[in-house]
């Protein structure tokens, strides 16, 4: 019985990770130092939203840390070393399709300035929304070279000429 228990979450935790679908080595660090600097920048703009008398700059300054936590435990699990599930969810995440990372970075950013629209959480934000746009653009894919991108005008071209020929030789 416990055999095929560990078989089967041997064969879960080979799977290979979403996101190396299409992603390059060096685009898949640069979406991570960008959730780094994201968590930093909301870490201190939550600090200086924290530093106030109204509750919803308070609010919005507590939901800038708790971003800074979350963007830390995904993308950097090395830097919460004492936190016993750190490297779990950082696999988990992992597992999430660019699109899913994208919507989930770029809704975590939005909501802190929904609560409060400051020049403090638009500037700590703007690098964890930045996050989720660069997992958003992998998620579209590789940008197609010029050779198909004619061949495919052609094609098109030449089809628009047969329906307007056919359209010229049914009213003779």
């Amino acid at each position: 019985m416990s055999s095929s228990g560990g078989a089967a979450a041997g064969s879960v935790s080979s799977a290979p990770p979403a996101q190396e679908e299409g992603m390059t080595w060096w685009y898949r660090w640069l979406c991570r130092l960008s959730g780094v600097l994201g968590a930093i920048s909301c870490a201190i703009s939550g600090l200086f939203s924290c530093i106030t008398i109204h509750p919803v700059n308070i609010a919005a300054g507590v939901w800038m840390i708790t971003n800074a936590f979350v963007l830390l435990l995904c993308e950097a699990p090395f830097c919460c070393p004492f936190i016993e599930f750190a490297n779990t969810v950082a696999a988990k995440v992992d597992r999430l399709r660019s699109w899913q990372k994208a919507v989930f970075y770029c809704g975590m950013a939005v909501v802190p300035i929904i609560i409060s629209l400051t020049l403090t959480t638009l500037l700590g934000n703007a690098i964890a929304f930045a996050t989720g746009v660069l997992y958003g653009l992998s998620a579209l894919g590789k940008k197609g070279d010029a050779i198909s991108y004619a061949r495919i005008q052609q094609q098109k071209q030449q089809a628009d000429e047969e329906k307007l020929s056919e359209t010229l030789e049914g009213e003779l």
